[in-house]
């Protein structure tokens, strides 16, 4: 029988020792949700008949997402097995909230965030002709984006349009231009300049960048607009960048990473700052940098054990959430975040040979989430 003197001290003691696994329990949980990093841009655009996702691999921070189990509260929708997806119809249209709650296998709590989903309609009451321009690297280069937002502004509903740009590669569809270079990052479009081009994209000044009275290079967006779009000027203008900008930093040194990110925040401040003085009444669009081929073999195929799909994921998911901070406080000045990232299939919007390029899948979804952003601009006119 135990001592009646004992029987407090028992009791107190298994107390803190409930106490403290509990307190091991949030430790760990606590441990997890940062770990996990959710982000979610604090708002998400869909278009009445034209389906939205958000892939869960693309929102945290982990190796395995299938481990935990994503659930989404919101009147539209329905979860699956990689994704929340969402078609939403014409009596749909309003903003409607989503929170995100993330749970790990033992279903204790990692995750939580929330946004608001624009629903708008797919008929547009602009009668004006909109003018676009895409600036960007290999991604925008390839054509198969801008063709995409080209084929849906096509659709019945739509005002007219014309797409700006000097640069029109063989996989451009009729009247897409743009100004997407293999390669390029922020900085390049800032201050390249070739004397001496030799008729391709590889070896050229950047389209915004001539030379001054002094003889010295210079960036000069007004210049661009009035020698290479014959004194057009853009309506919105969209940034899709980053990868080269951040590709080959330590994803184990987050410190250095963080120092590379500062680097192309502040070289894309300069050529934001150029285009909103040149073209002050275009809404500018920082698109966010797409999320790495879910599988390790489009990396081993590009870089041969050089760099990994893990590295570039954790570099990928801070340069997000870096831009999403930074270009939060600037939506007052027409500076706005096109959420790209968050519809790219990571699996099967990639080919299993190419880490950071999409496949036809992926590339129309990019230009999904850019269509959905531009109506959604469109419909606030």
């Amino acid at each position: 029988m135990l001592h009646r003197y004992l029987l407090p001290r028992i009791v107190a003691t298994s107390v803190m020792l409930c106490l403290t696994t509990w307190a091991l329990a949030m430790t760990r949980a606590d441990a997890d949700e940062e770990s996990l990093r959710l982000l979610l841009p604090g708002q998400v655009f869909a278009v009445a008949g034209v389906k939205t996702n958000v892939y869960f691999d693309n929102i945290v921070l982990t190796r395995q997402p299938a481990a935990y189990k994503f659930e989404f509260a919101s009147d539209l929708g329905n979860v699956e097995e990689r994704r929340w997806t969402c078609t939403p119809t014409a009596d749909q249209v309003g903003i409607h909230s989503i929170a995100v709650t993330v749970r790990d296998a033992e279903g204790s709590v990692v995750g939580r965030g929330s946004t608001r989903l624009h629903v708008v309609l797919s008929k547009s009451d602009n009668n004006e002709v909109v003018k676009i321009l895409f600036v960007g690297d290999s991604l925008t280069h390839a054509s198969a984006y801008p063709n995409e937002v080209a084929r849906l502004l096509r659709q019945p509903g739509n005002p007219d349009w014309k797409m700006l740009g000097t640069h029109k590669p063989s996989s451009a569809a009729k009247d897409v231009v743009h100004e997407g270079y293999g390669g390029w990052t922020w900085q390049r479009f800032v201050t390249q300049y070739e004397p001496n081009p030799d008729g391709t994209y590889r070896k050229r000044s950047s389209p915004f960048v001539f030379l001054s009275n002094d003889g010295k290079p210079a960036l000069n967006v007004e210049r661009y607009f009035a020698e290479s779009c014959n004194g057009e000027r853009p309506d919105f203008v969209f940034f899709l960048l980053g990868i080269n900008d951040c590709f080959s930093a330590d994803p184990e040194d987050l410190e250095a990473t963080d120092e590379r990110i500062d680097g192309m925040l502040q070289h894309a401040d300069t050529l934001l700052a150029a285009f909103r003085k040149a073209a002050p009444n275009a809404e500018l669009a920082v698109c966010l940098t797409t999320p790495p081929n879910a599988r390790e073999s489009g990396f081993e195929a590009n870089y041969k054990g050089r760099y990994h799909r893990w590295g570039w994921k954790r570099i990928q998911h801070r340069l997000v959430e870096r831009l999403m901070a930074h270009v939060a406080d600037r939506q007052g000045g027409q500076v706005f975040i096109a959420p790209t990232e968050l519809n790219l299939d990571p699996f099967d919007g990639y080919p299993e040979n190419n880490g950071v390029h999409p496949n036809g899948v992926g590339y129309r979804q990019i230009g999904a989430s850019m269509y959905a952003w531009l109506k959604w601009r469109l419909a606030d006119k």
